[in-house]
């Protein structure tokens, strides 16, 4: 009786403790429910972005030829300007005071020039004397000799006073040079920078920092850069066998403005440094604008957008894309399960990356939610269409 009292509590205790067990492992979730989409081929139209700085077609920096104090300023910051024109005047007192000074030296050369030529005439007077007695032998050749040195002594004299009144007058032109030098001028047609000194400022040749910059802005230059790879990526895919009939075969570019909002004018990039920077790692291209209307200033920023053309090349959205220690990979969908998969990616535009190897046409691939899985993960394929991913209708 007590052994079977025993069993039935054992069996009870049994059953209890499978309850247990039943209630602390529910069933597994399902899978999550991933977006994917088919690899596919496509034909793009984008363009590549880069920044760019804005200089004016020319930019003279303007500076004194002489030292002195501005007394006057006869422009002002975004003025135009014609080549010549006066812009600035310097104080003179100084050059005017040499000027006199000169002008009196010049005055005394004069004066000792005619004091001069007044003792070669005397001492000619008297050689022209003198020769006729010594050919009646009246006197000796002895007093002849004497009169010709004493005139040769005196044209002497005379040179060197005409000598110094050339000086003279050398002096007071240098003089007046520069008293026309206190008239600073504008070295080109163009439009008047930002001017760094005004009235009081003390200003010279030596100056680092120019008084102010006249740029000729009808037409601008657009400067930007391209990475090494980019450059390269450039010349790869660029028609044309060298790098000008490369950049001849470019189609015009975009400049959009600070503001966000593009330039009226196409442009054309026509020049690029040829070599790379060692500082920068980056290579040097130069676009031309038009700027009839005066819109852009020397300094002016933005980005110039480069078209590109892609034919019937394999595609992902640029989001079913990741990157693991500088390699690309995506997550390839195979029998319901994720396989993280490598892939090359040559560009990347619209949000759609543009791949070279990794993927065939038809592969299915995770396209959201990619931080939520692993490699090996189980998932439930939801089929989405490529444009509702991407935001952008391609070119089919």
């Amino acid at each position: 009786m007590r052994t079977n009292t025993f069993l039935t509590l054992a069996v009870v205790v049994l059953t209890a403790l499978t309850s247990c067990n039943d209630k602390q492992a529910p069933a597994a979730a399902p899978p999550p429910g991933i977006p994917v989409v088919e690899v596919t081929n496509m034909d793009l139209e984008g363009y590549n972005a880069f920044p760019v700085n804005i200089e004016g077609k020319i930019n003279n920096s303007v500076r004194a030829k002489i030292s002195g104090y501005i007394k006057e300023v006869y422009v002002d910051e975004g003025q135009r300007v014609s080549a010549g024109q006066a812009l600035f005047r310097l104080e003179t007192n100084v050059q005017s005071q040499d000027a006199n000074a000169a002008r009196s030296a010049i005055n005394a050369a004069r004066a000792n020039v005619s004091a001069a030529q007044a003792g070669v005439n005397a001492a000619q007077v008297e050689v022209d004397r003198l020769a006729p007695l010594v050919e009646r032998n009246v006197i000796s050749n002895v007093q002849l000799e004497t009169a010709k040195a004493n005139l040769a002594r005196a044209k002497g004299q005379l040179e060197q006073a005409k000598a110094a009144e050339q000086q003279s007058k050398a002096s007071l032109s240098a003089i007046q040079a520069n008293m026309d030098f206190a008239i600073v001028r504008s070295p080109v047609s163009g439009v008047v920078g930002t001017i760094n000194f005004r009235e009081g400022s003390l200003v010279g040749p030596s100056d680092q920092t120019p008084i102010t910059t006249v740029s000729e802005t009808s037409e601008v230059y657009a400067y930007f850069s391209m990475s090494e790879a980019e450059y390269l990526n450039f010349l790869e895919d660029t028609e044309g066998k060298t790098v000008k009939d490369k950049l001849s075969k470019l189609p015009d570019v975009e400049l959009i403005l600070a503001n966000g909002k593009p330039y009226t004018e196409k442009g054309k990039i026509k020049t690029v440094t040829g070599q790379i920077d060692p500082k920068t790692g980056t290579i040097q291209f130069r676009a031309t604008f038009k700027n009839s209307d005066g819109v852009l200033t020397n300094g002016n920023s933005g980005f110039i957008h480069i078209p590109q053309h892609f034919e019937n090349v394999l595609v992902v959205p640029e989001n079913a894309t990741y990157d693991l220690q500088g390699v690309v990979y995506v997550y390839k969908v195979v029998n319901d399960t994720v396989k993280s998969t490598p892939v090359e990616v040559t560009h990347r535009l619209n949000n759609i990356a543009i791949l070279k190897s990794g993927l065939q046409k038809g592969d299915i691939v995770a396209a959201k939610g990619l931080g939520q899985l692993r490699n090996g993960a189980p998932i439930q394929p939801v089929k989405t269409a490529f444009d509702s991913i991407v935001k952008v209708k391609p070119i089919m």
